[in-house]
């Protein structure tokens, strides 16, 4: 362990929650700006976003000294913001190195088959690799449909969130629990249920959407009784995604005991070979793929660049909430955290649902889970026995409500940057929220019912 000297001891409870006024900035800057000043967004969005970090970091540098808020940025850099990118980069890079050529139908049946394949494949290769791999040849399929955005919609709660819920590789969250002592197959064993309810839910819900929406659509009819005719380009992708997974997989089961200390923040060395593994697959699979596979996947760079930017703005500016939250009872947050605890002193589960979930919307899920995780006790082995219910629901929680909102979890973002790249009007942030409201919250509730009552 690093003894850190006293000028960098910080606690949580010194801060107030005014101090969160830069992610507020943040978030309605990313639910604004686009409505109204949408080329100036377009053309600036990474200059709002480093102006919204520098607003906490330039008071907090005032009154804790730039030692101190150095090494608060180099752990953020080094703990989270560089693997999470880093991981999306080699995602995104393999993932569009795939390219599914031919023609697929736009009827609701392959639109359905699409979107089930996805949810499937997310556990297996994450929610990002699926949605990278899937989104493209869904829009090609449907180009010429009038109505799309709700396949868009779906997509993202399905592929890019609740699809990732079975195994560590799936989501953000499910990873930091698996390194911090939750079995690998854990999740597979109990987020099953749960994850089908709502999967299966959606997919049913969406077919009669897409079905009623496909009715109104003369010009298309006639391609849903055609063959389904495609093949897979890009072949040497699949081998590069075995390797990202197998990289991964590493960084958790091999413990080295070698750390690397950069300013006091100790890096272990089987997470930075697994970065420079990540690194060099990406490399890989852009030196090696053909050129026309990737210009067939109308693939490029913005999608990727666009979540970078955005989210050292957002990992900046969440730094103190995330930092009052760990604070517990002595926080500003403090009603927060009494409420997941009954009066008996037990884990109130629906709370740990509810509230890792709805933060999970809004902050980054993975830290998010970490924080509810540990005030449930930290201890892996009793929460996975005596307290499995408790870790379900912060598991759950952080899992299917990233799809609340475009910032819950980063492949949100990048679906729909590739879809409005392919001329499709998604809805804004807070109309985005309004159709998760209406498709998703009831089908939490029913979860809330069957398995935290």
């Amino acid at each position: 362990d690093i003894q850190l000297p006293d000028y960098l001891h910080f606690d949580g409870s010194d801060l107030s929650l005014i101090w969160g006024v830069p992610f507020v900035g943040m978030l309605l800057s990313i639910a604004v700006l686009p409505l109204l000043m949408p080329r100036f967004w377009h053309d600036h969005f990474g200059k709002v976003s480093y102006f919204w970090a520098f607003v906490f970091i330039a008071p907090f540098a005032f009154q804790y000294g730039l030692a101190l808020t150095f090494y608060e940025i180099v752990h953020l850099l080094t703990a989270e913001y560089l693997p999470f990118v880093i991981l999306l980069l080699a995602l995104f890079t393999v993932s569009g190195g795939i390219f599914i050529k031919g023609d697929l139908p736009a009827s609701p049946k392959a639109n359905v088959s699409i979107l089930a394949l996805g949810t499937y494949l997310a556990s297996w290769m994450g929610t990002t690799g699926a949605a990278m791999l899937l989104i493209r040849p869904l829009l090609r399929a449907n180009k010429e449909r009038q109505y799309k955005v709700h396949t868009i919609v779906f997509f993202i709660f399905l592929v890019a969130n609740i699809g990732g819920a079975l195994t560590p590789l799936g989501d953000p969250p499910l990873f930091l629990g698996f390194l911090n002592g939750v079995s690998f197959f854990w999740p597979t064993q109990h987020m099953f249920l749960p994850m089908l309810v709502a999967s299966l839910s959606l997919l049913v819900i969406y077919y009669y959407l897409d079905t009623y929406f496909y009715s109104k659509e003369e010009v298309v009819k006639n391609q849903g009784h055609k063959k389904i005719n495609f093949q897979l380009l890009g072949k040497i992708n699949f081998v590069l995604l075995v390797g990202i997974l197998a990289s991964v997989i590493m960084s958790g089961f091999w413990h080295s005991g070698q750390v690397i200390t950069i300013y006091h923040v100790p890096v272990k060395l089987e997470n930075i070979l697994r970065d420079v593994l990540l690194l060099f697959i990406a490399y890989l699979s852009f030196k090696y793929t053909k050129k026309d596979v990737r210009e067939g996947n109308g693939f490029s760079w913005f999608p990727i660049v666009e979540v970078a930017k955005l989210f050292i703005g957002i990992f900046v500016t969440m730094l103190p909430v995330i930092t009052i939250l760990k604070s517990g009872l002595n926080g500003d947050m403090a009603p927060v955290i009494h409420l997941v605890t009954s009066p008996e002193g037990q884990p109130d589960n629906v709370y740990y649902f509810w509230l890792t979930g709805l933060l999970s919307s809004f902050l980054d899920n993975a830290p998010t889970y970490l924080v509810f995780f540990n005030i449930a006790g930290g201890d892996a082995a009793l929460l996975m026995t005596k307290y499995a219910t408790t870790l379900l629901a912060i598991s759950a929680g952080a899992v299917f409500m990233g799809a609340v909102s475009y910032i819950g979890n980063a492949p949100n973002f990048m679906v729909r940057s590739i879809a409005q790249e392919n001329g499709v009007s998604m809805p804004s942030f807070f109309a985005y929220i309004v159709w998760s409201i209406i498709f998703l919250f009831p089908i939490f509730g029913m979860i809330t019912w069957l398995f935290f009552l």
